[in-house]
């Protein structure tokens, strides 16, 4: 049984360790509880291992470590008491790892109080390494709450939670994407995928309606109705507004139908006969997450 939510926490943190949107005393968190047996552990740590490596794929994160998190079992104050539990979790969840080939380092006392868990750290561009995602593993609380379900032979039996979280704190998520991009998210991912930028007035009416064909195809687009000077508005759009994708369009383009199209991170400029080629390119990008 899958659960999942976006649920808001509250946690009173130290004033000293708040910080902006990484890290507030109010976030909404991806959260999700799977209830399994015990023989499905490895199938549904597996799923969601697949499931992060996806995320991070489309969100182009490729620089983070995994973590086995285990109780200190010099410090078991903070842990629920059950010895037996813990190395019952704790080389259960080793052993999915290691059947699945994932390269992680174990730290102690970084465990739940429930159990030891899976964690996905980052280091940011600024401030210590966090930890972005998390598969938790509990044999804990379904006892002490007394959950059971029937198993095949007609026995009550206690399940196994995992605690999941993609994203984590998406108040989290948000500072670290945009941090580690400055802004500049992929074509996807872009607030405004679009800016059509006319030389001028002569080509204002042309600007306009190639606008209204990218908006109709769903493209987040904007149109530069100010009346500056072309390098101006290329600068602008760039910088300040993030852009992905430039259309220059001049006198030239708006009798011809084409247009001019200059990318946000490569400054190349390509022509196309029509927007609809240039809409069907971007539609395959987006829905390929590039």
């Amino acid at each position: 049984m899958r659960i999942a939510e976006i649920a808001h926490d509250f946690r009173f943190e130290a004033s000293g360790t708040l910080k902006g949107i990484e890290r507030g005393r109010h976030f909404c968190q991806n959260d999700a509880h799977l209830f399994v047996t015990p023989d499905q552990i490895k199938d549904e740590v597996a799923s969601v291992v697949a499931l992060i490596r996806d995320v991070y794929k489309d969100f182009h994160i490729t620089d983070y470590r995994c973590v086995l998190s285990l109780r200190d079992p010099a410090d078991t104050k903070k842990y629920h008491p059950d010895d037996e539990m813990w190395e019952k979790a704790e080389n259960a969840l080793r052993d999915v790892l290691n059947e699945l080939g994932i390269n992680y380092t174990e730290e102690i006392g970084e465990a739940a109080f429930y159990g030891p868990k899976l964690d996905v750290n980052v280091k940011p561009a600024v401030g210590a390494e966090y930890t972005l995602s998390t598969c938790q593993l509990d044999f804990c609380l379904p006892a002490k709450f007394q959950l059971t379900y029937v198993d095949r032979d007609g026995e009550k039996r206690t399940p196994v939670v995992l605690h999941r979280a993609i994203l984590g704190s998406l108040d989290r998520f948000m500072a670290y994407i945009i941090e580690e991009t400055k802004g500049k998210f992929p074509l996807w991912l872009s607030p405004l995928q679009v800016k059509v930028l006319p030389v001028s007035e002569k080509s204002m009416e042309y600007a306009s309606k190639v606008n209204d064909a990218l908006a109709a195809a769903g493209i987040r687009t904007e149109l530069d109705v100010s009346n500056e000077k072309i390098g101006y508005k290329i600068r602008w759009a760039r910088q300040e507004d993030r852009a992905y994708y430039m259309l220059i369009i001049g006198e030239k383009e708006a009798e011809n139908g084409s247009i001019s199209v200059r990318a946000r991170d490569t400054d190349e400029t390509k022509s196309y006969a029509g927007v609809e080629e240039f809409i069907s390119e971007m539609k395959a990008d987006i829905a390929a997450r590039r």
